[in-house]
């Protein structure tokens, strides 16, 4: 099963509570950094229904039409996540930064936007924390940019990379007032809006690559597929393993299918047994391969 769903209920109510002070501070201050983080927190809230509804559909069981469950719904909705932060998030952000350079206007009462800022701040601060202490307990050891790269779990980096985009987001909207106000310099707050947007753009663009690859079905690590190839070599029933083949159904549920070439004076009757206490042993060490195929050649 995927990971604890407390950092997506966690960005879900900060993002949903920072969306409407964001915009409506927005509205009364006319600053076009602060329209831009209003709309990325608007677009994060919905990510995160998103990601709930993807988790919710994946734990359905398997039926007729999906013999191996719905494990890639997960995969499924985070990829239309990315697509989402790419096209409203950045795309939005750009267009309105864009727009107020072509029609700058003054920022209004700018200390609704500090406190706004500060508020979201502290929030987005708390869901990145929430979201980077279930990422670090999932990769124990591993290095963090080795991990996310190796992670099967987009409901974890997902929500990890987004909270971490918000955090910058704030600091770069709230640099843009500050230039704005202290140089009255009205286009400076729509640079900042278009930084806003570029950063969205580039997270966006790592969390479609990594989501689509997920989606597409990444094979099982090559150290346990070796581990496992060897238990099956040692039995004193086999000789060698022909091929193998995986794929990821969803974070903690593996599809393998091995081509097993047994010793010649071994009855078909034995194979059977053989495989069965196989399938066993390699379950037990390895759980997250649900779905184990076993071809006699």
């Amino acid at each position: 099963m995927p990971g604890s769903k407390t950092p997506i209920y966690t960005a879900l109510a900060a993002n949903l509570l920072i969306a409407a002070t964001k915009l409506t501070a927005a509205f009364v201050t006319g600053s076009s950094a602060m329209a831009s983080e209003g709309i990325h927190s608007l677009v994060d809230t919905s990510n995160e229904v998103l990601l709930l509804l993807g988790l919710r559909k994946s734990q359905r069981p398997p039926d007729e039409k999906r013999p191996f469950g719905y494990g890639k719904e997960l995969y499924f909705w985070a990829f239309v996540v990315s697509l989402l932060f790419f096209a409203l998030g950045g795309g939005f952000s750009i267009y309105e930064g864009v727009h107020h350079l072509l029609h700058p206007e003054p920022i209004n009462n700018p200390i609704w936007n500090y406190i706004v800022l500060g508020i979201a701040f502290v929030f987005d601060g708390v869901s990145l924390i929430t979201a980077l202490r279930e990422f670090n307990r999932q990769r124990g050891d591993t290095p963090f940019w080795k991990a996310v790269k190796q992670s099967k779990d987009p409901s974890t980096f997902v929500v990890l990379f987004e909270d971490s985009a918000d955090v910058i987001g704030i600091l770069l909207a709230f640099t843009g007032i500050v230039l704005s106000q202290v140089l009255n310099n009205p286009y400076l707050d729509g640079v900042a809006s278009i930084l806003i947007g570029l950063l969205l753009t580039m997270v966006a663009v790592f969390l479609v690559r990594e989501s689509r690859s997920l989606l597409m079905g990444e094979s099982a690590g090559k150290a346990e597929i070796n581990e496992m190839i060897l238990m099956i070599e040692s039995d004193d029933a086999t000789l060698s393993v022909v091929s193998s083949q995986s794929m990821y159904l969803a974070p903690e549920e593996v599809i393998v299918q091995l081509r097993v070439k047994f010793k010649p004076d071994v009855p078909s009757q034995e194979m059977v047994i053989v495989i069965d206490r196989l399938r066993t042993e390699i379950q037990q060490r390895y759980p997250h391969f649900r779905h184990l195929l076993v071809e006699p050649v």
